[in-house]
């Protein structure tokens, strides 16, 4: 087990990033030590801020979900709800997210949309119980907000990487 030190949740072996906060759990990250301040600071400003808006030509999505090696390939249409199956309807998700321990992190059962407008990938809140985050910033439920290559997304506490291809 590996304790993130930012949020204190215990994280299975071999994982680079908290499945709670999102932490990167391989550096030194003690913020008081004025050498890792220095590299974050470094590593921002060098960090590229925005990644393409438009899909591939393929049209899928991956996935990449925090603590899980192989992303989730999606083939993308123009409507997609994700979130987890629903046993009292027996309903399930277009992109479902029970096998990546959806319910423990707080993903409702129809959590949130990926859109596909103008050749671009949108996400929307479907007015879930734990929120959907774009990039650290809480959407509000049913408002679109563009996705780009790169972007990290927070379902509840499950959070992943979007990557086009």
């Amino acid at each position: 087990m590996v304790t993130c030190h930012q949020c204190g949740f215990d994280n299975p072996d071999g994982v680079m990033f908290c499945a709670k906060c999102g932490t990167d759990l391989d550096q030194d990250t003690d913020p008081d030590n004025e050498t890792f301040r220095i590299e974050m600071a470094e590593e921002i400003v060098h960090q590229p801020r925005w990644g393409t808006a438009r899909l591939g030509e393929t049209h899928r999505l991956f996935l990449h979900i925090c603590g899980y090696s192989q992303p989730l390939i999606i083939d993308l249409r123009e409507r997609l709800v994700v979130g987890r199956f629903d046993p009292d309807h027996g309903e399930q998700p277009d992109v479902l997210l029970d096998e990546f321990s959806a319910q423990q992190l707080g993903v409702s059962r129809r959590h949130a949309a990926f859109l596909v407008e103008d050749n671009a990938l949108k996400l929307t809140d479907l007015g879930s119980a734990n929120a959907t985050y774009l990039n650290g910033i809480e959407l509000t439920p049913y408002q679109k907000r563009i996705l780009r290559d790169g972007d990290e997304v927070r379902f509840g506490n499950l959070i992943l990487q979007v990557r086009f291809a």
